[in-house]
């Protein structure tokens, strides 16, 4: 099993709408996308201070269908149009469970 993680956080500028608009078009991805075993994107609870503002957290069976996820033309769309224009920073990995 793949596990992918990204951790994201928004530029000063970046509106609630914005936000809340990222996080509507990502979780539309598994009704979208098959391969998609388990995903969750959210924003930060909070807790701890200096944490990334938001995060996703996708598991796939294997690396081929996590390849399908990170090049389907929707994920790649969501990230076009409504993460990329309010991205400050991005990390990510790709855990083999």
């Amino acid at each position: 099993m793949i596990r992918h993680v990204v951790l994201f956080t928004w530029t000063e500028d970046a509106t609630e709408e914005q936000k809340a608009t990222v996080a509507t078009e990502l979780r539309k991805l598994p009704g979208i996308i098959p391969e998609i075993r388990s995903y969750t994107a959210d924003a930060d609870a909070g807790i701890n201070q200096g944490n990334h503002e938001f995060g996703v957290v996708a598991d796939f069976d294997n690396v081929d269908d996590y390849l399908v996820y990170r090049d389907h033309p929707q994920h790649q769309k969501v990230i076009a149009e409504h993460i990329r224009p309010i991205i400050a920073s991005r990390a990510a990995l790709q855990l083999t469970l």
